[in-house]
């Protein structure tokens, strides 16, 4: 195997710092976002004196303890898919974020490559809707159910979790990487993707392989992140109403009663 000494002698940082802060984000995300951490969090802030402790009871006396859990999980998404990635970019990388896949550029040039990912899940999401076992998983905030504003809260926090998610890897990681990768790049975004992905059903781990790619390959070609924003976000919202609608829980009053 030769090896090219003038090109595998060169550093190059970007890339470098890149895949050092994703390492380090999705540290800080796979282990601060579950509840049992934010009970925690609860238990410190009751012995931070007084005003702590009041704080901590009405939290968890608070009969939206289940969303709070939820607000918890989406701001470390927000914090390590989106708000340190923006700070690399902003002041190490000295580039503007929009050159990171925020505008909207070309996508509607790639309108019905979205539409024709999101469509056959959607249909398969509706067939597999009838099944227990998906009625038991959608959606993931159990209180959906409760309010109209139970929904509306969880779906605003789980929706933008996509847009957090979407961002860090075809937005931040991709284009950090192209230049020193290439194309290769998607290669190099897909596997932390795949990674975020084991802890669900093989067949869904799976997928996110061709998922991250084919989504990886759109975002480069549009220079935008928006239209996989659309297609994952179609497809959560979908099948949390799906399951509501199956299992006759859609809610029907604004506000817990």
């Amino acid at each position: 195997m030769q090896v090219d000494a003038t090109r595998s002698d060169r550093f190059d940082w970007q890339p470098a710092i890149a895949l050092s802060t994703a390492a380090f984000c999705l540290l800080l995300i796979h282990y601060l976002k579950f509840d049992h951490v934010f009970v925690a969090a609860l238990q410190q802030l009751r012995g931070s004196g007084e005003a702590g402790q009041r704080l901590a009871a009405a939290l968890i006396t608070s009969p939206f303890l289940p969303l709070f859990k939820q607000l918890w999980w989406g701001f470390w998404h927000l914090l390590g898919y989106l708000l340190i990635p923006l700070a690399v970019i902003h002041w190490l990388f000295r580039e503007p974020a929009n050159e990171y896949g925020l505008q909207l550029a070309e996508t509607r040039r790639f309108w019905l490559w979205y539409l024709a990912l999101a469509t056959p899940i959607l249909l398969f999401a509706w067939f597999a809707s009838a099944r227990p076992d998906f009625l038991a998983h959608y959606p993931f905030y159990r209180q959906a159910s409760r309010s109209i504003f139970d929904l509306l809260a969880w779906e605003i926090i789980y929706l933008l979790q996509f847009f957090f998610l979407e961002f860090f890897f075809r937005g931040f990681l991709l284009h950090a990487c192209q230049r020193a990768f290439g194309l290769n790049a998607l290669f190099v975004m897909m596997l932390p993707y795949l990674m975020i992905h084991f802890a669900k059903p093989w067949l869904e781990a799976s997928g996110a392989i061709f998922f991250g790619l084919l989504l990886g390959l759109l975002a480069l070609r549009s220079r935008s992140i928006w239209g996989g924003v659309a297609v994952h976000s179609s497809i959560a919202l979908g099948m949390d109403l799906m399951a509501l609608y199956r299992s006759g829980t859609l809610p029907q009053r604004w506000w817990p009663g």
